[in-house]
């Protein structure tokens, strides 16, 4: 019989769940053709560091890369340091460069491994002495690390920059100095305020249109250096119609974690490609579902991927940047990790209401691998907030 818990409701009650039973994704085998998929995943906190969470970042090595290679094994890419391992939300830029530097080395060891890194400018604190030429410099010295340990760049957003900017010229001038550098073509991320609230007016407007405009300018003034663009702005609409203005040749890198199966999935004009924080959570399910569209199976790709789509909502939900508490929930709950403990103790940041619904939610996807595991775990959690 499947395990039966009390799970905690909204109202304070508590409520019997026994878990469904459903049989796991399954995933397939070999290389996935139809769509890039990347996952941004998340990093492991070593849970026995004598530190201050708030203050210092100690990672287990061995648990971080242990799930690039799960990601990897899969048939999915791998998008590395970006803000679902915590940039700007306790992972600093020494630890990151040391994340980059593993990543890219372990990839080395997996054939068929895609891996892109983030690069920002982390490592500069905002302020009102920083200049245009201090953020072009600190972007630079990432991305110098970057390229230098054999890696390929995902220029995310700055809150520096965002913060020092005087206009869309300003966004123009950097961005085009760093495209000009790069050796070979980047991902640009434009990461909404929705996601991090300093990030408002990116692009020298909070007019979106006229945002919008800038990159598209942008992108194709160096569409040569541009492999793509992730839009993370939680508005399919928006995603699709800049996708239809690109150059030929720049992808659409779907951020879009609230209706990703339409995007991704496409239409008479194209489609997205991914580069999901929910692909962290759902990887098995991405990746079947992306190996139905390589088959010719668009039933089947909406098939697998319409139960994921309640839970990424919830695990997104407001207020947006706590979505990794979720992520790394999930990895716990999977067996990724022997605990649920977080850099910056971020693990405090839902509610214990908000992870049962995100159990149920998993369990209904069939993304539980393991239900007897998942559901000892949940106990465990449950029993910090005093449900014995």
């Amino acid at each position: 019989m499947p395990p039966t818990l009390r799970l905690p409701r909204g109202d304070g009650s508590l409520a019997p769940y026994t878990l469904s039973g459903r049989a796991p994704v399954e995933t397939g085998t070999g290389p996935i053709r139809s769509r890039v998929g990347m996952a941004a995943v998340h990093v492991v906190a070593d849970p026995l560091a004598n530190v201050d969470p708030t203050r210092e970042t100690r990672l287990d090595w061995e648990a971080t890369l242990a799930f690039r290679r799960h990601v990897w094994s899969l048939g999915l890419a791998v998008a590395e340091a970006m803000d679902t391992a915590q940039r700007g939300m306790g992972l600093d830029w020494e630890t990151a460069r040391e994340l980059i530097r593993r990543s890219v080395a372990e990839a080395k060891t997996v054939p068929g491994a895609v891996l892109a890194s983030g690069a920002g400018t982390d490592q500069l604190e905002p302020s009102p002495r920083v200049t245009i030429s201090d953020v072009e410099a600190a972007y630079e010295e990432q991305c110098a690390w970057i390229e230098g340990v054999g890696g390929r760049i995902v220029l995310m957003a700055s809150r520096a920059l965002a913060a020092c900017a005087k206009g869309p010229d300003d966004y123009v001038k950097v961005y085009g100095r760093l495209l000009s550098q790069a050796r070979e073509p980047v991902i640009i991320h434009w990461l909404g305020d929705v996601f991090d609230p300093a990030l408002a007016g990116y692009w020298g407007s909070r007019d979106l249109d006229r945002a919008s405009e800038t990159l598209l300018a942008l992108v194709r003034d160096h569409a040569a250096k541009v492999d793509g663009v992730k839009v993370s702005l939680l508005d399919q609409a928006r995603e699709i119609a800049l996708r239809r203005r690109f150059p030929a040749g720049v992808r659409m890198y779907s951020g879009d974690d609230f209706d990703y199966p339409t995007t991704v999935g496409g239409d008479a004009h194209g489609h997205s490609d991914a580069l999901l924080g929910i692909f962290d959570v759902i990887a098995p399910a991405a990746a079947a579902a992306l190996r139905a569209l390589d088959a010719g199976d668009t039933a089947r790709f909406h098939a697998v991927l319409a139960p994921t789509l309640p839970l990424s909502r919830h695990v997104f939900g407001a207020p947006t940047p706590f979505y990794k508490t979720g992520v790394v929930f999930a990895a716990y709950l999977c067996g990724h990790q022997s605990h649920f403990r977080m850099v910056g103790g971020l693990e405090s940041a839902r509610s214990v209401v908000h992870l049962a619904e995100q159990f149920r939610l998993m369990d209904a996807a069939g993304l539980l691998a393991d239900p007897e595991r998942a559901a000892r775990r949940m106990r465990r959690v449950l029993a910090m907030a005093g449900v014995e």
